[in-house]
């Protein structure tokens, strides 16, 4: 797991990255070992933790309103569209590590996304206007899709 490139990204978002140390049970975690948790605004995972977690995760944060982060504790909650939208910011988020958004893709197919194309890549190409449109309206993205590194309101 890239830590240093993740503490960076969150780090930009005004959000921690709490690493919890192999074998402990990682906090706030709502699919448990050894996905990513939340509480608040901090994100905790593991050395075992998937990247494509910790990005999906931090993207519930980035997308919630501030009522919502401020009571945070495990479950994201929160309606489709922002559920997509969620989704979306993931895979733009992947382009500031090593990784990449085809890798996190590539990620997300295996662990289990399903799309109504078949696939993460074929919902982000040609199905995801409405994901987009969403992160636009809560300036959550610019109108190149980087995203604006601000948590919603």
């Amino acid at each position: 797991m890239p830590l240093a490139a993740l503490r960076g990204l969150l780090d930009r978002l005004g959000l921690d990255l709490c690493v919890v140390p192999d074998g402990e049970a990682i906090p706030g975690s709502f699919w448990g070992e050894p996905e990513a948790g939340l509480i608040g605004r901090r994100v905790f995972v593991r050395s075992d933790t998937p990247v494509h977690s910790v990005l999906h995760e931090t993207a519930h944060v980035v997308c919630m309103d501030g009522e919502r982060r401020a009571a945070l504790a495990r479950d994201a909650g929160g309606d489709d569209p922002e559920e997509a939208a969620v989704c979306f910011l993931q895979v733009v988020l992947a382009d500031s590590l090593p990784a990449g958004r085809d890798r996190i893709m590539r990620d997300m197919d295996s662990w289990g996304y399903s799309f109504r194309l078949g696939s993460t890549r074929r919902w982000f190409d040609d199905d995801a206007a409405d994901a987009r449109d969403w992160l636009l309206r809560h300036e959550l993205l610019d109108a190149d899709d980087r995203p604006t590194w601000h948590l919603r309101n």
